[in-house]
């Protein structure tokens, strides 16, 4: 894990070809218990994670514009792109529970409870 502390990452576990389980086992949202599994395809998973890779490296280049005084207007175009970028995962992960965590969800008859995980989650990434 790249050196990072492992206790603060989520487990992954493979269970079945291309899917992936990860729980989140240090927190809860909003006084909600989220420590419930999520199963998500390879595709989904490479999707997420690439973006995300981008993302670091785009702010990693803002970092270094303003170590080198680049001007102001053209640190918040890079800002904004950033923005627009985490915007659009956020689609992609909001995508992915309505369509897989929330149909399981569902299935199981536990649909009350991700719905109210899904409002506290909304209420803190809206502005």
């Amino acid at each position: 894990m790249n050196g990072a502390n492992p206790a603060n990452k989520q487990s992954l576990a493979t269970s079945e070809p291309g899917e992936h389980h990860h729980n989140h086992p240090d927190h809860t949202h909003n006084q909600v218990d989220s420590s419930h599994s999520h199963v998500h395809s390879e595709e989904s998973l490479r999707r997420i994670i690439n973006r995300l890779s981008r993302i670091e490296g785009h702010v990693r280049g803002i970092k270094t514009m303003v170590q080198q005084n680049t001007p102001c207007p053209d640190v918040l175009l890079q800002i904004a792109a950033v923005r627009g970028a985490l915007d659009k995962v956020a689609r992609i992960v909001l995508d992915e529970h309505l369509t897989e965590c929330i149909g399981r969800a569902a299935q199981k008859g536990n649909i009350e409870l991700e719905i109210e995980q899904l409002k506290a989650a909304l209420d803190r990434f809206l502005p």
